[in-house]
């Protein structure tokens, strides 16, 4: 059984930096893909950022420029910082990974439970 577990989210204020942790644990083989995904209250789930096992990154429009994210191979865990804050930044944040474990004959497509960050004006 393979789980993702998020931490990291809160309020801050705008402007301000926040940063999101997500650690995968289980009986994981190999991890292809980690990323941060959010939804805001009536709006369609966006990614915000993603990296692959090689180094690759791609992120979402809304936030270029004001995230970073990066990959720590050896605990399986994806870092997102946040920085300058906008109220529209306010969504509920999840982990997402594309891994396969040591059972499992393809990758599965596995999600957290999210977290909340709240961004007030």
């Amino acid at each position: 059984q393979v789980q993702l577990v998020e931490s990291g989210g809160g309020l801050v204020q705008a402007g301000g930096s926040l940063r999101l942790s997500c650690s995968a644990s289980g009986n994981i083989y190999v991890i292809n893909a980690m990323g941060w995904y959010r939804q805001a209250p009536g709006k369609q789930r966006e990614l915000v950022a993603a990296i692959t096992s090689e180094g690759t990154i791609d992120y979402g429009d809304s936030v270029k420029g004001r995230v970073t994210i990066s990959r720590d191979n050896a605990k399986n865990t994806v870092y997102l910082q946040m920085t300058n804050l906008k109220p529209e930044d306010t969504a509920v944040y999840s982990c997402r990974s594309s891994l396969a474990t040591m059972t499992s004959d393809r990758f599965l497509d596995v999600w957290g439970q999210g977290t909340q960050v709240t961004v007030s004006s």
